[in-house]
């Protein structure tokens, strides 16, 4: 087990609220990685898995081969066990090559940190996205949902196809949404389960016109192309089974009062501010309104200056007008 750390720093501690367990998850990242000897054809697997999984969670690809890591023996998960922890993945694919099992593939996951179950499968032909030529107009939309398709009843019956399912599910899934827009289903998985072997490949969703409302679709071969089969398999015990599978009840979320999530927003606030008084306010005075001061003041002293001779002038008049009555 893994001690548990304490975090020293603001940044530390957003680190670990983010590895925290959540009710709603964050997207799986994955691990690929490969073991002491390798092929051409399982580095081209894992480039194209990578470039996949930029689109559905991101994923992150060590160069350096890892001679530790044996998955299938006693003991040699601990390394790929420190290395999910350390990256915080809990999806991996670890490739390896050598006489007894070419051109092997191990795809798992984790739980924990620790491995959950794992498959193990050899691949026997491979078609990268460069040779169909896939990465440029039919290249895959960031933000868009992939479409399954899963044609045999193995992945019904047998275990090991139905395995190989649910990794792949995990793998390339991306985000979860409640809805989809039309626009956003711009790809497909074909896996095909026949005999042990499983074949895998990817399409890109066009439509066409039809003469119709409804678009005529059309599958475009877009990469990666690879057929896998079968070799061995792990699954997990019963207990860290129920363990995984146990479901945390969802309560009513408290409404919090004058709080409210956009879109395109995202938490939008209303504040109540009180009335307020404009006129009594105490304001800075401004030197540009020196001016208009100056000029007010001017103009109320020439008032007060000519108020006095208004008033003898009238006086005068009416004198004036006495005398001549009498």
């Amino acid at each position: 087990m893994f001690k548990a750390s304490r975090a020293t720093t603001r940044k530390g501690k957003l680190v670990l609220d983010t590895r925290a367990p959540k009710i709603k998850e964050n997207v799986r990242q994955a691990l690929l990685l490969r073991g002491t000897s390798s092929s051409a054809v399982l580095n081209g697997v894992l480039s194209d898995v990578h470039h996949l999984k930029r689109f559905s969670g991101g994923s992150l690809k060590l160069s350096r081969p890892n001679d530790r890591v044996r998955p299938f023996e006693a003991g040699g998960e601990a390394p790929l066990e420190q290395l999910s922890k350390k990256t915080d993945s809990s999806l991996f694919m670890f490739a390896s090559h050598s006489k007894k099992r070419p051109h092997n593939l191990v795809i798992g996951r984790m739980y924990d940190y620790h491995l959950y179950d794992m498959l193990e499968v050899g691949v026997t032909r491979h078609v990268s996205i460069q040779q169909l030529k896939g990465g440029g107009k039919l290249s895959p939309q960031v933000g868009s949902k992939p479409c399954f398709c899963f044609i045999g009843t193995e992945f019904d019956s047998d275990p090991a196809a139905a395995q190989l399912k649910s990794l792949l599910l995990d793998f390339f899934r991306g985000e979860v949404a409640a809805t989809v827009d039309l626009a956003g289903l711009d790809r497909v998985f074909v896996c095909a389960a026949q005999n042990g072997k499983v074949l895998f490949r990817h399409c890109a969703i066009r439509l066409k016109r039809s003469g119709t409302k409804v678009p005529r679709v059309v599958l475009v071969p877009i990469g990666p192309s690879i057929d896998f089969e079968i070799r061995r398999t792990r699954l997990p015990g019963e207990e860290l089974r129920k363990e995984a599978m146990r479901a945390v009840k969802l309560g009513q979320e408290k409404k919090i009062k004058n709080v409210k999530s956009d879109i395109i927003k995202g938490k939008v606030g209303r504040i109540y501010m009180p009335k307020q008084e404009v006129g009594s306010m105490a304001l800075m005075k401004m030197k540009g309104l020196k001016r208009e001061r100056r000029e007010a003041a001017a103009t109320r002293k020439k008032a007060k200056q000519d108020a006095p001779a208004k008033g003898d002038e009238g006086g005068e008049v009416g004198a004036q007008d006495v005398g001549t009555a009498e």
